[in-house]
């Protein structure tokens, strides 16, 4: 079953031909990235599909009864409506009225209409059986963290935002997912649980993402946009690779044959006399053929940059002691710190548990309540931020990296120009004379990293690198940062990145804990597991030795106080329905047919009450 097709697509800007004569579909169960490097226009083509840009040339058309979702990669949404207007889709009923249910559920002190609302509300839920649809929703919401539903979405981050628009996605679940960038921003433990859900789920999908453990796990099929041609790999983001080196390897032979095949060609060409005979024309007319293939040779831009060692003395950076907060929340305590030379810190944990708050510390952009940040007088700090420069609009490429540097001096004593520098990065000629405003985002991305690593710096911070660039850029980047003797440290929810260029962690526990874990991702996520795996096994206590520690252990977290205070509400709602029905009952006036679903119901609520009852217990034990 055909869910998606694209026919004959082509698009230009001007004089530059992004693409010409794309074709491809997506059928019911195909799991599809869409891959390219930044500026081969896959954003466009993305675009075309959803409908925001039309092509020159070309159809694209989706099957008529099915329901498609699209999730941006920077979702808007009105200002002025809470989060639960944006999650919950109004054309949906039930959707609605669960809605209504979550916020009248949360209330702190309703009122008596409130409480009213309330009882009709739990009378509905059950009119429509929503209670499984409502578990399903508390559980996204959950995962994604979002919870005040009356909150106003004006307040709200990029990130939060985002959670929000995946949340409506999840909830109202289309047959078909259209996602650009869907790890963008989120939480490590999110983005592996989202992994797990698509991976697991039968759902037919296209995307774009830089994030090759999530292309990995999730896609039985890669198209990759390059040079205005469409390829298609059946097979996972490994597949691809294999099969794409075959390809271009293919492709060198392919070129060489051509050019060899052209020098014979040119030569009899140059022997002919001007007026030919029609009978060579067909040969005249191969040999330009041949010239285009043989001038398609694709030239990789790689970064063979040579890592040029700045001097480092013993003393690069010291944190003693260091505390930080803000009017509700605790970032940092007492946390202290030497680094040593070639230290390579990945840092990890939740958003909010105050990441970049430290690298601001570490930069001196905002200062610690207390303790002290000691920088060694040789040690010169780059620092690449999620925030994107603006660079000015009437500025050219190359005229971005000339203000900073005209050439730089190489260890062999050479010289290496700005242009020579954009071109390892894969500004084109071309691309370095254009003006800025002109550059895609992830070209904006790149141009920003170029000016932060042609300054030199002996101690690099990297403030989610890999955001916007493509992968042909990241494989760059870390081939580049593999080389690199300073410190590096790097803030980064694309767990490929990380797990190759760390080799121990800051992770940010929440509530100002920090812990120092010797290992990268991979190892820190088996140990994780580990200890739940421990802890899943440990028998059962009793009462008694349940209670002796929960003596030891801390009180409850916001999160659980919060859901013990509201299953104390569910539970007395529950049992005042419970008690409604059970009067009915002993009136005995009911049809027989009233009877047997006052019974049911009755059922139903005591499980509902038994199982919130076993976990307020649990809960109450550290009250």
């Amino acid at each position: 079953m055909n869910y998606l097709s694209v026919e004959t697509v082509t698009k230009s800007f001007g004089e530059k031909v992004l693409f010409t004569d794309v074709s491809f579909g997506i059928s019911k169960g195909q799991k599809v990235a869409l891959i390219g490097i930044n500026g081969s226009g896959k954003s466009t083509l993305f675009n075309i599909i959803t409908g925001k840009e039309s092509p020159d040339s070309g159809n694209v058309a989706f099957r008529n009864d099915i329901s498609i979702g699209y999730l941006d990669q920077n979702p808007q949404f009105d200002p002025e409506g809470t989060l639960g207007d944006a999650i919950f889709s109004r054309d949906n009923p039930l959707l609605q009225l669960i809605r209504d249910y979550e916020f009248y559920i949360n209330l702190s002190n309703p009122d008596t209409k409130q409480q009213q609302k309330l009882q009709d509300l739990l009378v509905d839920m059950d009119t429509h059986q929503a209670w499984d649809y409502e578990s399903q929703v508390k559980q996204i919401l959950g995962k994604l963290n979002l919870y005040e539903l009356d909150k106003k979405v004006g307040h709200l981050s990029g990130g939060q935002k985002k959670r929000i628009a995946l949340a409506n996605l999840l909830i109202t679940n289309p047959d078909f997912l259209i996602l650009d960038e869907p790890t963008n921003h989120l939480d490590l433990d999110v983005i592996e649980w989202l992994e797990s859900l698509f991976s697991t789920q039968q759902k037919t999908l296209l995307m774009v993402t830089h994030d090759r453990y999530f292309l990995e796990s999730i896609t039985n099929e890669i198209l990759e946009l390059d040079q205005g041609n469409i390829y298609s790999y059946h097979g996972s983001y490994s597949y691809y690779l294999q099969k794409k080196n075959e390809r271009e390897e293919q492709q060198v032979k392919e070129v060489e044959k051509a050019r060899n095949l052209m020098r014979k060609e040119l030569d009899w060409i140059r022997r002919q006399p001007k007026a030919r005979g029609t009978k060579a024309k067909y040969r005249i007319d191969a040999f330009e053929d041949l010239k285009t293939k043989a001038s398609s040779n694709k030239k990789e831009d790689n970064l063979n940059l040579e890592v040029i060692d700045r001097r480092q003395g013993k003393k690069i950076l010291e944190l003693e002691h260091l505390q930080k907060s803000f009017p509700g929340r605790t970032i940092m305590k007492d946390f202290s710190y030497t680094f040593k030379k070639s230290d390579r810190i990945g840092i990890i944990g939740k958003n909010g548990t105050g990441k970049t708050t430290f690298l601001n510390m570490l930069t001196g952009k905002i200062a610690p309540d207390s303790g002290s940040i000691d920088q060694g007088q040789n040690t010169v700090v780059g620092y690449y931020t999620q925030q994107e420069i603006s660079f000015p609009d009437d500025k050219k490429v190359i005229e971005v990296v000339t203000d900073i540097a005209d050439v730089i001096k190489k260890p062999d004593g050479n010289e290496l120009t700005a242009s020579q520098l954009l071109l390892h990065f894969q500004f084109s000629p071309a691309l370095q004379y254009n003006y800025v405003e002109r550059l895609s985002g992830g070209e904006k991305r790149r141009l920003q990293l170029l000016t932060v690593l042609i300054k030199n710096p002996n101690f690099l911070i990297l403030d989610e690198p890999t955001n916007d660039l493509d992968i042909v850029t990241l494989n760059i980047l870390e081939d580049y940062l593999e080389q690199y003797n300073g410190c590096l440290m790097i803030v980064t929810h694309d767990r490929y990145f990380m797990d190759r260029l760390i080799d121990h962690l800051f992770v940010f526990e929440g509530e100002g804990n920090i812990k120092d874990f010797p290992g990268n991702y991979t190892d820190h996520r088996i140990w994780t597991s580990e200890q739940e795996e421990k802890e899943t096994a440990k028998p059962k206590e009793n009462k008694k030795q349940s209670a002796a520690r929960g003596k030891e252990k801390t009180k409850l977290s916001f999160k659980e106080q919060r859901e013990y205070e509201q299953l104390e509400k569910e539970i007395a709602i529950l049992e005042e329905e419970k008690t409604k029905i059970v009067n009915k009952l002993n009136q005995g006036e009911g049809s027989h047919e009233e009877l047997t679903k006052w019974s049911m119901e009755i059922e139903e609520l005591n499980k509902k009450i038994d199982h919130k009852t076993d976990r307020w217990l649990e809960l109450s034990e550290y009250v």
